[in-house]
């Protein structure tokens, strides 16, 4: 689930912090990809008439296509891909893997209903709803990265935290996944959109932490607590207070204690709120340590990768070489590094610092003027 509405509170508050840019721009760059959350998307949209793909066995290989396909083409563009896995899920997030536990029971009762209709339209809507990352399917993953010679990191716990440790240590740029609560976790800068199909034509989308900080004026503590108050995975949020309230009572009282302390009393702070537990787990998460993780990205295994896809899974073994081909071209074509990485980055001076955020500050105020006059055009519209 993430954050709920980050996306559009950093959009109202702090739109600079958000940005769109092409795939061809990441040239050189390291990137840390959740890869449950990416997995989880090649079930769904990689379908064919509706239905997951599947060989002559009736095994399921949409994670597979997705996972080789678009990780080939992030290496076509320079990407140097990692993926990481989850491992036990906090005890906290019990209560959210149960309702989605809940949400897949009652989709599969209605998905049962709609073959019976023979109504095509919501069998898939339900059979959507159905899906689930498996053991297996991770385990199948891990052996064609292996194949493909891409890194992957087994978490301790959640993957996003695992992310935004690995980019915080400067291990890979910048973490790729779809949960904002990356951010909460303080990945430095968050891609999304990176594992999603070309077809789609979505530009990728970096957020930054910093920038997002500055305009929302808080602190990381205080930005945490704000994404409790929007709801996460962890606990449950205060029934009634939307994202534009939950802005202004972090703003005006700093954190989640202050704001129960002057909370009106139409708002009923859930019993037993562990938000505390929440706090800790964003600020301290269980990860393995960045510096002691090895990324090490090798030649693929051709003749490996055939017997895995072709013999085993059933894909093309000319499409299958083909591909193999473009990872080994793109590995030469790879090797010139970024111009940015020759050079050390000195740390600001104060007075650089405070120059850059008076910048900033401007070039805020002059994108909500403008977005306010976009607005108000819009209501001097007259109706037809």
């Amino acid at each position: 689930m993430g954050i709920k509405g980050l996306t559009t509170v950093l959009g109202d508050h702090s739109p600079l912090s958000l940005k769109d840019n092409d795939i061809k721009n990441y040239f050189g760059r390291k990137v840390a990809i959740d890869a449950s959350m990416s997995i989880y998307q090649f079930l769904i949209a990689v379908r064919s008439n509706g239905e997951q793909l599947a060989n002559e066995a009736g095994e399921t290989t949409s994670h597979l296509m997705g996972l080789f396909y678009r990780t080939i083409r992030m290496i076509e563009n320079g990407i140097k891909p990692v993926y990481v896995f989850d491992g036990k899920p906090p005890t906290l997030k019990s209560g959210e893997l149960a309702k989605r536990s809940e949400k897949r029971a009652e989709a599969e009762k209605n998905l049962t209903e709609a073959q019976e209709k023979g109504d095509t339209e919501q069998i898939e809507k339900f059979s959507r709803r159905t899906v689930k990352v498996t053991r297996e399917h991770n385990d199948e993953c891990k052996r064609l990265l292996r194949l493909m010679g891409v890194p992957y990191v087994e978490a301790p716990c959640e993957a996003e935290a695992q992310c935004a440790a690995l980019a915080k240590a400067g291990k890979v740029y910048a973490a790729g996944t779809e949960d904002m609560d990356t951010l909460t976790f303080g990945s430095p800068i968050v891609l999304r959109h990176l594992t999603f199909s070309e077809a789609r034509k979505m530009p990728i989308s970096e957020i930054h932490l910093e920038k997002a900080l500055e305009g929302l004026e808080l602190t990381q503590d205080q930005f945490i607590d704000l994404c409790i108050l929007l709801g996460c995975d962890y606990c449950e949020s205060i029934k009634g207070i939307g994202p534009k309230s939950a802005v202004q009572l972090i703003k005006k009282h700093g954190s989640i204690e202050e704001v129960i302390k002057h909370l009106d009393k139409k708002y009923a702070v859930p019993e037993d709120w562990p938000f505390e537990e929440a706090r800790r787990l964003f600020k301290e998460p269980e990860v393995a340590d960045p510096e002691e993780v090895e990324l090490k990205w090798s030649d693929p295994d051709e003749e490996g990768l055939v017997e895995f896809m072709v013999k085993e899974k059933g894909f093309n073994e000319e499409r299958i070489r083909n591909a193999v081909k473009k990872i080994a071209k793109s590995k030469v074509g790879g090797t010139q590094g970024r111009l940015d990485s020759f050079f050390k980055v000195l740390p600001k001076t104060d007075q650089q610092k405070e120059v850059a955020a008076k910048k900033r500050k401007a070039e805020q105020e002059k994108a909500a003027a403008a977005k306010k006059a976009k607005t108000n055009a819009g209501k001097g519209k007259p109706r037809k």
